[in-house]
């Protein structure tokens, strides 16, 4: 059974930090490009950031360059997503997604930057 488990999202004020994690599992990790989405209310799903298959290769969103750094660990079968001076146009519900011959989503995070 695929999965895609998204943890780390939470409340934060602006400038902080915070860490996501995505954890997969019933498919070939390692094969699968990687990426993080969100979604804000009323707004409709964006890439975030997406990393390769070997991790060789990564790339943002404009408004989160600079700031987010996503990761993958193969040998954990985790992705993660670094995010730091967060504002609160960050907030949003973030998802992982996983895309090679099919596609998966996690069930997502809530993250709200909020003072």
């Amino acid at each position: 059974q695929v999965q895609l488990v998204e943890s780390g999202g939470g409340l934060v004020q602006p400038g902080g930090s915070l860490r996501l994690s995505c954890v997969a599992s019933g498919f070939a990790f390692s094969w699968y490009a990687m990426s993080w989405y969100r979604q804000a209310p009323g707004k409709e799903r964006e890439l975030v950031a997406t990393i390769t298959s070997t991790g060789g290769s990564t790339n943002y969103a404009d408004s989160v360059k600079g700031r987010f750094t996503i990761s993958r660990e193969d040998a954990k079968n985790t992705m993660y997503l670094q995010m730091n001076s967060l504002k609160p146009e960050d907030t949003a519900v973030y998802y992982c997604n996983a895309r090679h011959y099919q596609t998966y989503w996690g069930q997502g995070t809530q993250v709200t930057v909020s003072s």
